[in-house]
């Protein structure tokens, strides 16, 4: 489980591919490594997954096709930024919301507009995802938690503060740009629930 609370930026350093169907991946990092171990998980762009490898200074992961079909970690090249969070320890403050890093598919930036200390940025989402995005709930863009500032007909507003424009990936992005979304898992449960009834 992750908080959506980055924290550091890294870059992809290598990626080698696998017959197609998987990748694997090498991070460059400074911080989420400190006290990482084998089978750990860390959330890459807001994807749960499994450390195979690390050094001091980068990890290493493997990639599913199932990652690569519904995220956009398969359009990631190396240089790269990635948002980095490790998973979060019990008795740890959850200063985002519940993320499991399970990505449920893509939205895509339509358009930022930018104030004098914060940025507006509108996603587009797939019309299957748009049931779950609730104003002022949360949704994470890329593995950041964010508070839906409004709802649109073709997705949802966000506002972005300072530290998540400078300490995250999403201050560089741009109209077209693909990132990955995980909606609240509430959501899902509640809809779920409600189905069985």
């Amino acid at each position: 489980m992750f908080t959506g609370i980055v924290e550091e930026v890294g870059r992809v350093r290598r990626i080698d591919s696998q017959a197609g169907d998987s990748a694997r991946m090498t991070i460059e990092c400074a911080a989420v490594t400190d006290d990482t171990k084998h089978g750990d998980s860390i959330a890459v762009n807001g994807v749960c997954l499994t450390v195979t490898d690390f050094t001091p200074t980068s990890f290493s992961v493997d990639v599913m096709k199932e990652s690569l079909d519904r995220s956009s970690l398969g359009s990631l090249a190396e240089g790269s930024g990635v948002n980095l969070e490790r998973a979060v320890a019990v008795g740890q403050r959850l200063g985002g919301h519940i993320v499991q890093g399970h990505v449920d598919g893509v939205a895509m930036l339509r358009s930022r507009q930018s104030a004098e200390n914060w940025d507006t940025v509108t996603f587009d989402v797939p019309a299957e995802l748009r049931r779950y995005i609730a104003e002022k709930g949360s949704v994470t863009v890329d593995g950041v938690s964010l508070t839906v500032a409004h709802v649109t007909a073709d997705g949802f507003d966000v506002g972005l503060i300072p530290t998540t424009l400078s300490e995250t990936t999403l201050g560089a992005r741009d109209a077209g740009d693909i990132c990955n979304l995980e909606v609240d898992i509430l959501a899902k449960y509640i809809e779920s629930l409600g189905a069985r009834s």
